[in-house]
């Protein structure tokens, strides 16, 4: 009598971020379904709990240079088709691009090759998309969004949707504790108490923080005792000159990667996100389990569909507002959180150049932390609705996609 199935899962590292965190969690909560392995290309900056996983490194991490990264996939790929040869996954599941490539030229003809879709920019790839179309029995988008350009787009029907998955009881449980070392006290010299706003991501143009820096610039002008926390891996360079210009160095906080974050996240009132592209963002649900208000950027993908009841589909039926700054481009009151319009992609360190939809960002912000009864109902909302993207749902979803083997 056979054992078990067996999974193979696929990450090019496990340091801190969005699909290395699901990649870890499906591990675990798949251990009582599959015989489960773990491959990275790089063991360096763990930053996940991994005991009792098993887990495989390849050693082959990160190579400078064009044709030194095509030879690097192309040896990955080698060296991981060995690893399916000697252990018979039933299923190879990878998460990212540099992941699903190699999982996608490592195919043996005996596993089921299931390729993770993590960013709407995974979509704009057109040649990679083609090979994967090609070579995948099951693409799994992490947003209905995501699925339904792949389907448009590339008229591929062999898709599948898994929501990322949060334990927020442990989230909250976490959170409290330990309490995160701050460069401020609990009231400023005026004897106000500190009120806080609150961003998590890495140091990259996509996440736009210097429209974030701008916004909270605006919003501790009108209320000088608000703080910003921005947590990430990264140097922040850009951003921390950009602050200093802007004369508000000393209210903000770059606390940098950190293997507890939900205690420095707990200390928000407003979780702001900025970006200009994402997936199913992770650091926005982990907010919204702390019972932060949610005021998000509409960005390609995912925001929408957290924030609003019915996600995409319900965005003809939400509540639009205009205000003159915005040039009458919406903003949208969701029911679990507020949608702004998108900023430039391009970043902008002149801490002279406000955008109008800066602006606009700092004024919902500021209206939110004026109005008490408001920024409490968001609060609760946002904790509400950070339930519903549980585990239990998700290895349900998971399982049924297993049981569907054959049919996709």
């Amino acid at each position: 009598m056979r054992g078990k199935r067996k999974l193979m899962l696929i990450s090019p590292m496990l340091h801190q971020g969005g699909f290395e965190r699901v990649c870890v969690t499906t591990a675990r909560l798949m251990k009582p379904y599959f015989d489960i392995t773990i491959v990275i290309f790089d063991s360096a900056n763990i930053a996940y709990d991994v005991e009792g996983l098993n887990i495989i490194d390849i050693q082959m991490g990160v190579r400078k240079g064009k044709i030194n990264k095509i030879l690097n996939i192309l040896r990955r790929s080698r060296k991981v088709k060995e690893l399916k040869e000697k252990l018979q996954p039933d299923i190879v599941y990878s998460f990212g691009p540099t992941a699903n490539m190699v999982n996608a030229f490592s195919r043996t003809r005996k596993e089921k090759i299931w390729l993770g879709l993590r960013n709407y920019t995974d979509i704009e790839e057109t040649i990679k998309m083609k090979l994967f179309v090609r070579l995948a029995d099951l693409i799994i988008c992490c947003s209905k969004e995501i699925e339904k350009e792949l389907r448009t787009k590339f008229q591929y029907k062999k898709t599948a949707v898994l929501y990322n998955l949060y334990d927020v009881e442990a989230i909250r449980k976490e959170a409290e504790s330990k309490e995160p070392t701050l460069p401020w006290g609990e009231y400023d010299e005026a004897g106000r108490k500190i009120r806080t706003l609150v961003s998590m991501g890495r140091d990259d143009d996509m996440k736009g923080f210097w429209h974030m820096i701008k916004v909270f610039a605006l919003v501790h002008r009108r209320i000088p005792e608000t703080r910003l926390i921005l947590l990430g891996a990264g140097s922040f360079e850009h951003y921390k000159r950009l602050a200093e210009e802007l004369k508000i160095t000393d209210v903000i906080c770059f606390a940098g990667m950190q293997r507890e974050p939900y205690k420095y996240l707990k200390k928000g009132e407003v979780y702001l996100l900025t970006s200009s592209n994402e997936g199913f963002p992770n650091a926005l649900v982990e907010g919204m389990a702390l019972s932060l208000a949610p005021v998000s950027v509409n960005c390609m993908t995912g925001p929408a569909e957290i924030l609003l009841e019915d996600g995409d589909t319900a965005l003809a039926d939400a509540q639009f507002i205009t205000l003159k700054e915005s040039k009458n481009t919406p903003v949208i009151y969701g029911e679990y959180g507020i949608l702004v319009p998108v900023m430039n992609k391009e970043r902008d360190l002149d801490p002279e150049h406000i955008t109008a939809e800066e602006r606009e960002m700092a004024d919902i912000v500021l209206d939110l932390m004026s109005d008490e009864k408001k920024l409490e109902k968001y609060r609760l909302a946002a904790l509400k609705r950070a339930h519903i993207f549980t585990y239990e749902s998700y290895v349900e979803r998971f399982l049924a996609l297993d049981a569907m083997d054959g049919l996709y």
